[in-house]
């Protein structure tokens, strides 16, 4: 099985956020739209602008932890690893995008064709569809 194949079954709802939008923003943009991260673009949220990183419900937890309600008037940039952005894409077999995220620590990765963002994957996403294709079989 392959991440294209998730993302023909499940709709491909991304949700994107301009990096220079605040943590309150991110908050309310998941809750509203009922996903547990964003993907960020670069200063906004432009289908032009280039995909960043990623920010998610525990990014918001980490946030009030450390810096209290105040910490909701900050820029999601702030926020986002300063590592190369961990991506897939739609053809990388779903057993190496999970290895991947096992090794980064991740439950959401961007899927990349050709620059271009076509969707998410969730962690939670490659579990039913590796238990479904194992059941079927």
């Amino acid at each position: 099985m392959y991440v294209g194949d998730i993302l023909r079954t499940n709709s491909a709802h991304v949700v994107t956020i301009g990096s220079s939008e605040t943590v309150n923003i991110a908050a309310n943009l998941m809750y509203a739209s009922n996903v547990g991260a964003l993907v960020v673009r670069n200063t906004s949220r432009s289908v032009d602008a280039a995909v960043v990183g990623m920010f998610s419900e525990r990014d918001v937890v980490a946030v009030i932890a450390e810096r209290g309600t105040g910490g909701l008037a900050a820029k999601v940039a702030q926020f986002i690893s300063p590592r190369p952005l961990v991506s897939c894409n739609s053809q990388d077999a779903l057993t190496d995008v999970e290895r991947l995220m096992v090794r980064h620590d991740i439950r959401h990765i961007p899927v990349i064709d050709n620059g271009r963002l076509v969707g998410v994957v969730s962690m939670r996403d490659i579990g039913f569809a590796l238990e479904e294709a194992a059941c079927a079989a």
